[in-house]
């Protein structure tokens, strides 16, 4: 089991920046938990923290009940991946991945099959430096279980990967998950997440946004829609119009085709019914763990982009 505790980190500067921000949360075994947050929202400064790597301002953290850097043996306690790169380009993976056994006693055996497991066995006296993104994440990856750990924390672990490996990364996961291990793992693919996390615990600007399962925190989001069609749909408008309710033609060029959030099917087919206005489809939408993370963080982000292209002074005076 994970466990922050207030977890805090500031960097210098007047006023300092807070990177984390009293953050509290748990991460059971016999889940996947995925770590999600816009950029900069403190994930990866969180995961440093978890591990040791950076000390906290204030608040702490433990992992199966104690720190990391009091584990004995941390290999065989809590496997990473932060950074994939982080190797000796001039080292072959078999004697990075022996290196690291040495140090816990670890045989060749299980090097060996941290290597068939991550596939790249094949590859595994190559030099590091000739690896491409993907074998690179399967080396890290590979280091990650090579002590059999209880604990596994992954960084972005599917970057870099082929639709064959992140479906190998989603089947590693569950199965570690299914054997009663704790699994926490960060990723920007919401499509990814949905299909692979039990549980979520999301960030933004360093402070917890939700921390609850995938399904409730979709359910929970209310930005899930209801197709309608219907002949009269000007007059469906004006009924169904009230504060938190949201109406747009969802179909353009097909007459009476209206997408509504912000109210559920049911009180639409009675409002419907109610006036005597024919319905011929009525359709729920749930909404996409995407939306939902989006709808949240909106607030949250580093960066505000925008989809409107700006004009080139010469489309400017063209216009004029």
């Amino acid at each position: 089991m994970i466990r922050a505790h207030g977890l805090t980190k500031h960097y210098g500067g007047k006023p300092a920046r807070k990177a984390v921000d009293d953050l509290s949360f748990e991460v059971l075994p016999g889940t996947v938990t995925g770590f999600l947050g816009p950029n900069g929202a403190g994930k990866s400064t969180t995961m440093r923290m978890l591990l040791g790597l950076d000390a906290p301002t204030a608040g702490h953290a433990t992992i199966g009940g104690r720190a990391y850097v009091s584990h004995p043996a941390p290999l065989g306690e809590v496997g990473a991946l932060l950074e994939a790169r982080s190797v000796h380009p001039g080292r072959s993976a078999y004697h990075h991945l022996m290196a690291l056994a040495h140090t816990h006693a670890i045989p060749k055996s299980r090097v060996e099959a941290v290597l068939r497991l991550a596939g790249i066995d094949e590859v595994a006296h190559k030099r590091v430096k000739g690896f491409s993104l993907g074998m690179g994440q399967r080396l890290g990856i590979a280091a990650a279980l090579l002590g059999d750990p209880a604990t596994v924390i992954l960084d972005e672990p599917v970057n870099g990967l082929d639709p064959e490996g992140v479906l190998w990364i989603r089947n590693l996961l569950k199965s570690l998950a299914a054997d009663g291990r704790t699994v926490l793992v960060s990723s920007h693919l919401m499509s990814e997440m949905a299909l692979t996390a039990d549980h979520l615990v999301v960030i933004g600007r360093g402070r917890l946004l939700a921390d609850t399962t995938v399904e409730r925190f979709v359910r929970d989001s209310g930005t899930g829609s209801v197709k309608v069609v219907t002949p009269e749909a000007g007059l469906l408008t004006e009924l169904l119009a009230a504060p938190g309710v949201q109406i747009t033609g969802s179909a353009p060029g097909v007459p009476g085709t209206l997408e509504v959030r912000g109210t559920d099917a049911e009180h639409i087919g009675r409002t419907a019914a109610a006036h005597r206005i024919p319905l011929f489809e009525l359709t729920p939408h749930a909404a996409s763990l995407e939306q939902a993370f989006m709808d949240l963080t909106r607030d949250s982000v580093e960066y505000a982009t925008s989809t409107t292209v700006p004009a080139t002074p010469h489309q400017e005076g063209a216009a004029a």
